[in-house]
């Protein structure tokens, strides 16, 4: 198998990587007719991606991207061809600010109202973006975000219907987050496969909810805690028994943002001295107290999967060694890579017995937005899939998907150096699928060289080969966060 080689030279162009980051301002709706190979004819269903899609509006630049507004990409496969659309949510901050040609609301990234800290001196009205995912769960499309209620959307049209409350299980203001996990076989619900998902009201001490949808996408199960501290908490992974929180070590100090001086995502500070909080929440037993270890300092924004063994909960994350910090004056387009330390894959051992956790670095290399088999989510597994850097050490954008072999440490690597730039991978199993790596990984590259996107279909089985097919759109898609793939078509 191939593996990563130490290189000398730069494998980007840091101004490639910023073309990526430019508006989509344009809605598409064709079939996909320029492509490189054959679309399988098995592959079967529809690929979700969400993502900020506008980074300025009308020529006024968002301080971070995370503050865009949410784009919904949908790509239908059936009988071999492909079909692209692409819509944004309708969210009233969207429609509000689009009406006006102006910014109009505070991000919660840093994006400030025009005219210094007095406009936006002690203006707590953040807007509404739903960008961070998007899930087709219960016959519902519904786009994520943190911060607020999901937006449902016609699957067909992407038309946005407005927010869902799941009968009445969420209320005005409550937030859904935007990484759930689906349980594949559940044991509460006999075996049947059942969404998780959380939500959190941060201060002095936080409120964690969670949220348990049958198939139907009825909420079957709501539990609430409250633990010591502010908790800045992205994403969270489920074992048949246990929803596992890691309670990065951060502070936050509202009185900047207050002021107008910045926006909140600025206000939160990492603190190196400070142990990370494992929170471990039973599922089943909400009589049972939640156990709480400690481990080193460092920060995660995905975890990959995690499993029980014997007495252990077994995690694999993606860790950082601190926040990387949003500087109001700063430019994300002009990131140094360099000076930042690089997401790298650590697994962690929970003994609950002890209460102790071990920890040892699975992959050194620079890595982001990992997947697995979706019938693994909380089960022992092999593989895993992510995007990564080019080369073997240091920081850079993720211009390559590795596939990494836990049982025999060995890797697989598909770049698109120089001048293409990846995002997260998705991985569809085949039908009458004999392996656990039996299938493809579905993703977006964006070409700089051709300012366009494609759709990248590779074998999962083995990412050293040529991919399977490109499909190559008729523009590009800015860099987007987290999607899903369903079984279900909607052209």
């Amino acid at each position: 198998m191939q593996v990563y080689q130490e290189k000398s030279t730069v494998s980007y162009n840091l101004e490639d990587w910023q073309k990526g980051y430019e508006s989509l301002k344009q809605e598409f709706d064709y079939w996909i007719e320029d492509i490189e190979g054959e679309i399988p004819p098995e592959l079967h269903g529809t690929l979700f991606r969400n993502g900020p899609g506008l980074l300025d509006i009308n020529g006024q630049n968002i301080h971070h991207p995370f503050d865009g507004d949410g784009m919904i990409c949908r790509i239908s496969f059936t009988n071999g061809r492909a079909h692209f659309s692409n819509r944004y949510v309708r969210t009233p901050g969207y429609v509000e600010e689009q009406k006006a040609g102006k910014i109009l609301y505070r991000g919660v990234f840093g994006t400030q109202k025009p005219g210094g800290w007095l406009a936006n001196f002690f203006d707590f009205k953040y807007k509404e973006i739903a960008n961070t995912n998007v899930i087709y769960w219960g016959g519902k499309l519904l786009a994520l975000w943190e911060a607020s209620e999901p937006y449902r959307l016609n699957p067909k049209t992407l038309d946005t219907l407005g927010k869902e409350y799941f009968d009445g299980a969420l209320t005005e203001g409550d937030a859904f987050s935007a990484h759930p996990r689906i349980d594949p076989n559940s044991n509460l619900d006999g075996g049947a496969p059942c969404l998780v998902n959380f939500s959190i009201k941060p201060g002095l001490s936080t409120r964690i909810t969670i949220f348990e949808l049958d198939t139907t996408g009825k909420v079957v199960r709501k539990q609430a805690h409250s633990v010591p501290g502010f908790a800045f908490i992205h994403d969270f992974v489920i074992t048949p028994n246990y929803c596992i929180f890691f309670q990065n070590p951060v502070s936050f100090n509202p009185i900047p943002f207050a002021l107008g001086m910045c926006g909140a995502g600025q206000c939160v500070k990492f603190q190196a001295d400070k142990p990370t909080r494992i929170l471990i929440i039973p599922r089943s037993n909400q009589k049972e107290k939640i156990k709480i270890l400690e481990t080193k300092a460092g920060f995660v924004f995905h975890h990959v999967n995690a499993f029980e063994r014997d007495e252990e909960i077994i995690i694999d994350s993606i860790c950082y060694e601190s926040l990387p910090e949003v500087e109001p004056e700063s430019d994300f387009r002009q990131t140094n890579f360099d000076k930042l330390a690089p997401g790298q894959l650590w697994r962690f051992h929970l003994n609950l017995q002890n209460q102790t956790v071990e920890y040892k670095l699975i992959e050194s290399s620079c890595c982001e937005f990992p997947i697995i088999h979706p019938e693994k989510v909380g089960r022992d597994y092999q593989y895993l899939y992510m995007g990564a850097a080019d080369a073997a050490s240091g920081n850079a954008p993720l211009q390559a998907f590795l596939k990494l072999d836990l049982q025999t440490g060995e890797k697989q690597i598909w770049s698109a150096v120089p001048r293409g730039f990846v995002g997260e991978p998705i991985f569809v199993p085949r039908p009458q699928a004999t392996s656990e790596d039996d299938g493809w990984v579905l993703t977006v590259v964006y070409d700089a060289a051709a300012h366009r996107s494609d759709v990248v279909i590779l074998d999962a089985r083995d990412l050293n080969q040529e991919p399977i097919a490109k499909l190559h759109l008729k523009h590009h898609v800015p860099y987007s966060l987290h999607g899903n793939f369903t079984n279900q078509v909607f052209v």
